[in-house]
C-alpha cells in the first residue's frame, strides 16, 4: 500500500470559505489524471468500503457473494479485480495498490527436450503441448530484452523511461480549480481569476499548503463524483477559517 504524500498549495477565499484554485506540480495532476485511466472494478473496489453514490457498490457487492457454481473463479476475478493499464502503475500512487497488467509475463518451453526442434517453441500457457514430441510445455523460461548486455544502453533507457513516467510534463506549474479543471499556471490567469470571482480585498485570501495522503486521495475520488466544489469539500470541510 503507497504511503506517499503530495504537497498542494490552495489559494483560500476566508470570507465565504472556499478553494479558489490549488497550485499544483506534475504529481498532484497525474494522479488526478489517472482517475480516468481505473477501470470501473477498481474504483467500487476503492470506494465501497467508504461509501459511494448510485447503484453500482451493490452489483459488485453481488458478484463478489456468488460462488463458483454460479460464476467461473477467473472470471469474477476480471470483474472485480480488473488489470490497469501500465501507465498507472508508473505513477506514484497514494491510493491502495490495485491489480496492473504491468506483472512480467511468464513464457514456457518443452519439459522434455527429447529433438533439439523442441527448443524452437515457447508457449504463454504451461498446459500446452509441444508440437514436436506432444509433451507439456511447462519449464518457465525468462524473457531476455536486448538493452540487458549493454548497460549504457539500459541506463539511458531508464532515465528516458523515468521523464516520461506519468501523463504531464514536470517543467509546468499547473492551476487546478475547485472542480478540477486543470490548466497551465499563469499570472495573468490568476489575476482574471480573482476578477472573476468577484474577490475585491486582498486581505481575505489565505494561502494554505495541504498534503494528500491515501485517505485524502480516496475522498476526493469519492468527493469528485457528486460535487463541484471538490478542493472544498475535502480540505476545507472540518475547518473553520476567520476573516482576520
Amino acid at each position: 500500500m503507497a504511503t506517499e504524500k503530495v504537497s498542494l498549495k490552495l489559494l483560500v477565499n476566508k470570507s465565504n470559505r472556499t478553494v479558489l484554485f490549488a497550485e499544483a506540480g506534475k504529481d498532484f495532476v497525474d494522479f488526478l489524471f489517472h482517475f480516468l485511466a481505473l477501470p470501473v472494478g477498481t474504483v467500487i473496489q476503492l470506494l465501497t468500503k467508504t461509501g459511494m453514490v448510485g447503484s453500482l457498490g451493490n452489483l459488485y457487492g453481488s458478484i463478489e457473494k456468488l460462488n463458483d457454481v454460479y460464476i467461473e473463479p477467473s472470471k469474477k476475478d476480471i470483474l472485480l479485480k480488473p488489470k490497469a493499464p501500465s501507465c498507472v502503475s508508473e505513477i506514484p500512487l497514494i491510493l491502495p495498490e490495485t491489480s496492473s497488467d504491468s506483472t512480467p509475463k511468464t513464457y514456457y518451453r518443452c519439459s522434455y527436450r527429447s529433438y533439439s526442434n523442441c527448443s524452437n517453441y515457447v508457449a504463454e500457457d504451461p498446459s500446452a503441448q509441444c508440437p514436436q514430441c506432444n509433451n507439456s510445455m511447462n519449464h518457465p523460461i525468462t524473457l531476455v530484452k536486448s538493452l540487458a548486455g549493454n548497460p549504457a544502453a539500459a541506463a539511458a533507457s531508464a532515465a528516458e523511461s523515468n521523464s516520461k513516467v506519468g501523463f504531464v510534463h514536470g517543467v509546468v506549474t499547473y492551476m487546478v480549480m475547485d472542480d478540477l479543471e486543470v490548466k497551465p499556471m499563469s499570472t495573468i490567469s490568476s489575476i482574471n481569476l480573482l476578477t472573476q470571482f468577484n474577490v475585491k480585498e486582498i486581505r481575505h485570501l489565505e494561502e494554505k499548503v495541504v498534503s494528500l495522503g491515501m485517505d485524502e486521495g480516496i475522498k476526493l475520488l469519492r468527493t469528485s463524483f457528486h460535487s463541484k466544489k471538490v478542493l472544498t469539500d475535502v480540505f476545507l470541510d472540518d475547518e473553520e477559517i476567520m476573516i482576520k
